[in-house]
């Protein structure tokens, strides 16, 4: 294993940083902010493709700019929205489908039944969980609390 040896730099000399390494900086006080609010290793990800072959020599590819790569940035942020906010449909539809056809081919207390279950001891975790996220929460109204007692 190769020892971590870099020593921590400020805003500005990350940015001189990157200047030295060949990518163009259209204004400074914006570079500044988003390395301060994103952070350098968060965007070295959207530099990456920028690089001169070989990479590990961190030099930029002529006419690679810092704008250039927060958009790269802002696109992949607006993506990952996009497709969480599908996955969450996803997931709700297929919990949906999941405990319609449980609650109707093994009765409404299906997950006390270990045996429908890969391994009892993480079904088991999983309640004492739920109880224990129950007994905390101050919500008024919980669905699943009920049925806790059943298990």
């Amino acid at each position: 294993k190769v020892p971590f040896t870099k020593t921590a730099l400020t805003f500005a000399d990350q940015l001189q940083r990157i200047k030295d390494r060949g990518l163009h900086v259209e204004d400074d006080k914006k570079a500044i902010f988003l390395l301060e609010t994103i952070s350098y290793y968060r965007l070295s990800g959207y530099w990456y493709p920028m690089l001169e072959t070989p990479k590990h020599t961190h030099i930029f590819k002529p006419n690679s700019s810092f704008n250039s790569s927060f958009s790269l940035y802002c696109f992949d942020r607006e993506l990952r929205k996009l497709i969480n906010g599908e996955l969450e449909k996803i997931e709700v539809a297929i919990r949906a489908k999941m405990i319609y056809i449980l609650s109707h081919t093994y009765g409404g207390f299906w997950f006390t039944d270990n045996s429908l279950f890969v391994d009892a001891n993480k079904l088991g975790a999983t309640i004492k969980s739920l109880k224990k996220e129950y007994d905390r929460s101050e919500e008024e109204f919980i669905p699943i609390a009920p049925l806790l007692d059943y298990v």
